[in-house]
């Protein structure tokens, strides 16, 4: 079966030049990924490295956005910028009655929506380019300088110009894809950053020669990826029933079990992070109470070595993000009002406020699962490894011990998959439709 459609989509031209279109585009981005800010000192370049290698957190942070942080490259950020106005924005609908109305006048208008977030991102792209350059001079020690801070119009600015616009052409490319690839374009974006990062995450235990764990890793990132796909196509049905020219029609409305998809993922780690970057900025002055906070931020907070309030925390703002996700992007009374509108109702329900609440129910109780499963996938490669510290297993090489692809890159990974596929398929069957039409 998998053959026959690897043969469909070989041989259908117009998929074809889809594919290779996205693979020409993630090859320019990380072409894009090499080249470094103007201005910055190439020598420093090796603190960030160092610096990465010492805090798997950042580095995948910085590989979740879609960025180049190693090089100090131009798509630094990402798309860090945009996802923060995607967010924005959608807090704005709920707030706001104007967006909210705009948001459902149909496709034309949702491109408002759109716009308005295009034009978010460019002042939080040049905002947060300032920040990336101060925190990482900070972080990467007093010996380098990656841009010269004295110089602020000569150099500082035009970084933060470069840097800003490289967060403006990754978004570009994935409109690019959006219009003549296959996929979501920054989902397909961030699923390369992804990837980029596995082959080295393999090589440092084939370096090493823990060929031991990391068969056991390979043979239980399998298993968590079917667990994934279970959870990511698993629903809820809830029945409904329409009432039309005198006669029942029963259908369904589904309810994900995993509503928010990576999002929840995305907003813990960029809180999660936070503290411990701090933590290095603070500690760096040497001494004085800005340094024992540092200090104390670094020793329960430390993305390399998590205390057991970091694992709990994070376990919680995933699954509280995962609760607050679902909460502005499902709107029981909507979905309630057009059920009722078109003389629906659920069984052993009174239409309306009570189906409003009914589905708000089913919703958090779903959530409860989905979004506790998606908060064990992020913290199991701590618990992991304090588990084999304390059985006295041999974890160097790898830092925490993580699936082959981090728990949260397994996330993402699986959703772009599983939408990729389902563009294939329904590319095919339009491909065939029109054959025979």
């Amino acid at each position: 079966m998998i053959l026959k459609n690897f043969s469909r989509v070989i041989n259908n031209p117009e998929i074809k030049k889809k594919l290779l279109f996205t693979l020409v585009i993630f090859i320019l981005y990380k072409l894009l990924t090499l080249v470094p800010v103007p201005g910055v000192n190439v020598a420093a370049l090796e603190g960030i490295r160092a610096f990465l290698d010492s805090n798997q957190g950042v580095a995948f942070f910085s590989a979740l956005l879609g960025g180049g942080l190693e090089n100090f490259s131009i798509v630094l950020m990402g798309l860090a910028p945009y996802i923060n106005a995607v967010i924005i924005i959608q807090l704005l609908t709920v707030v706001i009655p104007q967006l909210e109305a705009i948001k459902k006048e149909g496709e034309q208008w949702q491109r408002k929506i759109n716009n308005y977030t295009r034009w978010l991102t460019v002042p939080l792209a040049f905002a947060q380019s300032y920040g990336m350059i101060i925190i990482m001079n900070t972080l990467i020690g007093s010996q380098y300088q990656l841009i010269d801070t004295g110089d602020f119009l000569g150099t500082v600015l035009p970084a933060m110009i470069f840097i800003t616009a490289g967060t403006i052409f990754l978004m570009w490319l994935g409109d690019m894809i959006n219009e003549n690839g296959l996929g979501n374009g920054t989902s397909m974006i961030i699923f390369a950053g992804v990837l980029s990062g596995v082959p080295g995450h393999i090589f440092g235990y084939v370096s090493l020669g823990n060929f031991g764990l990391l068969a056991a890793l390979t043979a239980l990132t399998l298993a968590v990826i079917y667990i994934i796909i279970k959870f990511t196509e698993g629903y809820r049905k809830i029945p409904i029933v329409y009432t039309r020219t005198g006669r029942d029609e029963k259908s369904f409305f589904p309810i994900r079990v995993n509503q928010a998809g990576m999002v929840p993922i995305i907003f813990a780690i960029s809180i999660i992070t936070f503290p411990s970057l701090i933590g290095q900025v603070l500690a760096n002055r040497g001494s004085g109470l800005g340094a024992d906070i540092g200090t104390f931020l670094l020793d329960y907070f430390s993305m390399n070595n998590p205390s057991w309030i970091y694992i709990i925390l994070y376990f919680l703002l995933v699954l509280g993000f995962s609760f607050f996700y679902v909460s502005i992007t499902f709107n029981t009374d909507e979905v309630a009002e057009n059920i009722q509108k078109r003389g629906g109702y659920v069984p052993g329900v009174r239409p309306g406020r009570e189906t409003s609440e009914f589905l708000g129910s089913v919703s958090d109780h779903l959530n409860l699962y989905g979004g506790g499963f998606l908060a064990l996938i992020a913290v199991f490669p701590y618990i992991a490894t304090k588990a084999a510290v304390a059985a006295g297993i041999d974890t160097s090489g790898g830092g925490n011990i993580d699936f082959l692809i981090s728990g949260a890159g397994l996330i993402i990974t699986v959703g772009v998959i599983l939408e990729l596929v389902r563009r294939v398929d329904a590319e095919l069957k339009s491909y065939d439709y029109e054959k025979f039409s």
